[in-house]
């Protein structure tokens, strides 16, 4: 007997069909029909067999020990396939077992979005409307959530374990997955299309610099560069727009970091992967249900500054907490590092200011612009540009003040010289031939750089 008939519900009809010839529909249409009846059929004894599994699944159980939960689900599924005489092949049934244990122990659905390595991002626009981006590029899958309450199940198991919560009085939450991918949800009354989630994947192993150079992203010479800059203890900003690669960035730079120096990261969801010995992950708390007990970044970096840290690395700077940051940079932290959201290295500077006028500090612009020009030494500038790479478009150096006005000084400058026949733009990160008033600091820590790195030629080093 076949699986439609033996689970009934739409069957009546494709068997009427079936004995009446005449008014059966010409070819595509048909098997489409067939096709999305099935499908549906399917779905409806996956949900039955679920909710059976459900009941008899022990509510306490202990879901950390992934393996003992598995292996209990697929005794009990089979036990009750077995006893309702439910007729699977072998693979509709490995395919039907796969997406109950991922809605009970993983993420339902996503799963194998997650498991693709391809994939870099994730955007769920409500049950039916799943996007991902692989290689720059963002396409609909064809993956689906069953409807809202599906995917509100995901969402509160990601967020669960990390103590925070979503609902209508809490409609928005940053979260993170275990592997380190970064998540933020949104639901209604304030997403009306229904509950949406983004995931911003990240490689399990991390980012290196060798990667971004084979990437694309900076070249070998600029690389050096910045390994001497961080080395050297100077003070980092990268910027850039939303999804312009500003954490792999600060990431692939903090392996640069020398073993031995204790290094503490300040982040809203912890994603960072550093991977020297001593390194104190510190992570934001949103207030409860009472509206009490939270935990901002700026709270956290105003900690960082009686643990004894030698560099402190801020995930994001958003708000107040980059006064502290710039504090902290000023009182013999040299070598931390961070990033914000700007377009380019001039608005990166205008975006700190008005972050620390947002501390509430009474303080004057100039003694502000004043505390930016001693703090920051170097700032990387990221873009993501219309082909969907991302690149390096700056690394300028602040120099100082000149009257009012915060003086920098282009280092390396992307040209973009075309665009080949696939569309991918074709342009390359150059120097400026302009010396950085720095370089002293690369001599004191020992560090020599070819003068060809800042595009000039001569035996002399710097």
């Amino acid at each position: 007997m076949s699986l439609l008939k033996r689970i009934g519900g739409s069957t009546g009809a494709i068997g009427n069909d079936a004995a009446q010839p005449g008014n059966r529909p010409a070819g595509p249409p048909r098997s489409d029909a067939k096709t999305s009846a099935q499908e549906e059929n399917q779905n409806d004894l996956k949900i039955r067999v679920q909710t059976r599994l459900l009941n008899e699944l022990d509510p306490k159980m202990d879901l950390s020990n992934v393996a003992k939960v598995r292996q209990q689900v697929e005794e009990i599924f089979n036990s009750i396939l077995d006893s309702e005489s439910i007729v699977l092949t072998r693979t509709e049934r490995a395919r039907m077992f796969e997406a109950i244990a991922a809605d009970i122990i993983g993420f339902g659905p996503l799963e194998q979005l997650l498991n693709d390595n391809e994939i870099s991002e994730i955007m769920v626009n409500g049950p039916k409307k799943i996007y991902v981006e692989k290689r720059g590029k963002v396409t609909k899958s064809t993956v689906t959530f069953s409807d809202d309450q599906h995917v509100l199940r995901v969402i509160d198991r990601i967020v669960a374990p990390l103590g925070r919560r979503i609902d209508e009085s809490s409609p928005m939450v940053d979260a993170r997955l275990p592997d380190g991918s970064r998540v933020n949800a949104v639901i209604r009354p304030i997403a009306l299309c229904g509950p949406t989630l983004s995931i911003r994947k990240f490689k399990k192993d991390g980012v290196s610099i060798e990667d971004l150079i084979r990437f694309g992203s900076l070249t070998r010479e600029m690389a050096e560069f910045l390994a001497a800059c961080v080395k050297a203890h100077l003070n980092v900003v990268v910027s850039g727009g939303t999804g312009s690669g500003k954490t792999t960035m600060l990431n692939a730079l903090s392996g640069f970091i020398p073993d031995g120096e204790r290094i503490i990261t300040v982040e809203n969801a912890a994603e960072l992967q550093l991977r020297q010995d001593h390194v104190i992950p510190l992570e934001s708390r949103p207030q409860n249900v009472e509206g009490k007990g939270e935990i901002s970044i700026r709270d956290l970096v105003i900690n960082c500054l009686r643990m004894r840290p030698d560099r402190i690395v801020v995930g994001e700077c958003r708000g107040g907490e980059a006064l502290e940051m710039l504090q902290a940079m000023n009182t013999g932290h040299d070598g931390s590092m961070t990033t914000l959201h700007a377009n380019t290295p001039r608005d990166a500077i205008a975006r700190i200011e008005t972050m620390c006028l947002m501390s509430g500090m009474d303080l004057p612009v100039r003694a502000i612009r004043e505390q930016i020009a001693a703090a920051v030494n170097v700032i990387v500038q990221l873009s993501r540009l219309k082909d969907g790479s991302r690149r390096t478009v700056y690394i300028t150096e602040v120099q100082g003040m000149e009257g009012d006005v915060v003086v920098l000084s282009d280092i390396f400058v992307f040209e973009q010289q075309g665009i080949d026949e696939k569309g991918k733009i074709i342009g390359q990160l150059k120097p400026t031939g302009l010396r950085p008033r720095f370089v002293d600091r690369f001599e004191e820590n020992n560090i020599y750089l070819p003068p060809n790195i800042f595009g000039f030629s001569g035996i002399d080093r710097f």
